[in-house]
């Protein structure tokens, strides 16, 4: 059996970016943790479920690995960083880009996209062959990979049951509610995989 624990970042800082040279995509990826984030990281990672993690996974946005580094530094270890671990693509010059109803809208459509942003179907590709590759190469270990809401909502659609209940997606697994309505930071997914990298289990972690 192979553990995988898969957990959202903190709460990052909220910047004025308007005099800076850097592109959306880059602000994004710049991202820090805000003292209440570090905080929430410091309290909630503190647990003794975390304690045997053996390896641990980031992407390469900074707000996910100054989230992980609690785990890699409570377990010695070093973090490794993957890019396609990272958050959906927007793919947009200005924020005035994004439609209103984009968020729902992709979700409902997993080939919907504007700009050269990532759909849908491209961040579950390219978030389920890093995890299977993860996986392979981590064969019953504890394993601790830090990204980003969306990717993982998007991750999860590969073996979770999703439906629209008082307006707000609930996800369920084997008839078991996982999640119902928005990520906290550091939510954490706790997925089983047998000997085949085939799921077995997801329970929501509350920390």
């Amino acid at each position: 059996m192979t553990t995988i624990y898969l957990i959202r970042h903190s709460k990052p800082l909220n910047v004025n970016n308007s005099h800076t040279s850097d592109d959306l995509q880059l602000q994004n990826e710049k991202k820090i943790l805000s003292l209440e984030g570090e905080k929430i990281a410091k309290e909630k990672l503190n647990s003794d479920i975390f304690n045997d993690i053996e390896c641990v996974y980031s992407s390469n946005y900074i707000r996910a690995i100054s989230t992980a580094k609690y785990v890699a530094e409570k377990n010695n270890l070093e973090i490794n960083i993957v890019d396609d671990l990272g958050e959906r693509k927007f793919g947009i010059t200005s924020w005035s880009e994004l439609p209103k109803d984009f968020e729902r809208k992709q979700f409902m459509d997993e080939n919907y996209k504007i700009g050269n942003g990532e759909t849908q179907k491209e961040v579950r590709v390219r978030m389920s062959n890093i995890v299977m590759r993860i996986l392979t190469e981590n064969k019953n270990k504890k394993i601790a990979i830090f990204c980003h809401a969306t990717a993982i909502s998007y991750l999860l659609k590969n073996w979770c049951d999703i439906e629209i209940v008082d307006g707000k997606l609930r996800y369920s697994f084997n008839g078991k509610v996982l999640l119902h309505n928005h990520f906290n930071y550091c939510e954490t997914f706790k997925l089983d995989f047998d000997d085949d990298n085939k799921i077995v289990n997801i329970e929501n972690i509350k920390l």
